[in-house]
């Protein structure tokens, strides 16, 4: 991680940034966050994340009047370039400072802005997946939503890398496929490219966004749809998508699904997705 960050409206050393105990996001999760790309000194596709935020604050009951999209891309442009971190990724955090019963009870800004920057992780060529059964619960009142409150995908990616595993891939309670611990899934089958519904509780990510707005002039039939391990045992190929995996080909699913990879529509998908990349870091 580098070693300046952004705490409300100051770029400080990550040594001197205090936090209280009290803060009832900090000690119940009630906060948002997520996780971009930074190309050029840029944030990547920064209002899909904003957008994405904002809908979850909602929902989480965390007040960002004290901010707008303009502000915080700001700040992120400004702290990239403190950390001279042209190309990599950051964090960005909204931290929730009131209510709950264990609140300190000092008042303060309702809620506290977090950024963070760091090098690029690396990632496999292609990605070994362990099937995790009863990992996301569809039906929950804060189901999709990417809060602070994220112990359950951190720890299933843990378990799944002490076991050889690249990222974990998560069965709702339904027995369909959802998601990664961190990632959207894809299955390519007879030429077309099915990835699971929001209403499987899998998280609306901003490059599954931009898959789907780019599928169609790459030539590949990109769709929603329900999916279980048996299409698994039938799928040409299986890739995933993150923000900071982009497009990445799977090569094995626990126990027993091996894939060629990337596969043909995988690198198609991902040529396409690179360019646009391109072309967007172009625009003004």
């Amino acid at each position: 991680m580098d070693q300046l960050i952004l705490h409300n409206d100051s770029i400080v050393p990550l040594a001197d940034t205090r936090l209280s105990p009290g803060q009832s996001g900090l000690l119940s999760g009630l906060g948002v966050f997520t996780t971009l790309r930074v190309y050029r000194g840029q944030p990547f596709q920064f209002h899909h994340h904003w957008q994405r935020m904002s809908r979850d604050a909602g929902r989480l009951g965390v007040n960002l009047s004290d901010f707008t999209e303009a502000t915080v891309r700001d700040a992120i442009v400004r702290l990239a370039s403190a950390n001279q971190r042209v190309e990599g990724m950051g964090r960005v955090w909204f931290v929730r400072n009131d209510g709950g019963l264990w609140s300190d009870g000092i008042k303060r800004r309702p809620t506290d802005l977090l950024v963070f920057t760091r090098e690029l992780v690396p990632w496999p060529e292609s990605h070994r997946l362990l099937l995790q059964e009863n990992a996301v619960f569809s039906a929950g009142v804060l189901s999709g939503a990417k809060m602070l409150s994220w112990a359950q995908n951190a720890l299933l990616l843990e378990r799944a890398r002490a076991q050889g595993f690249d990222d974990a891939l998560l069965l709702n309670e339904r027995g369909e496929l959802a998601e990664c611990t961190s990632a959207n899934i894809f299955v390519v089958g007879g030429g077309a490219v099915l990835t699971p519904p929001l209403s499987s509780g899998c998280l609306p990510g901003v490059t599954r966004e931009v898959l789907f707005e780019i599928a169609c002039a790459a030539g590949v039939e990109l769709r929603e749809g329900n999916l279980t391990p048996d299409d698994l045992s039938v799928a040409d190929e299986v890739f995933i998508s993150s923000t900071t995996r982009e497009v990445a080909a799977v090569s094995f699913v626990s126990p027993q699904w091996t894939y060629a990879a990337p596969g043909a529509i995988t690198q198609k998908l991902e040529t396409a997705f690179r360019r646009y990349v391109n072309e967007a870091l172009e625009r003004p």
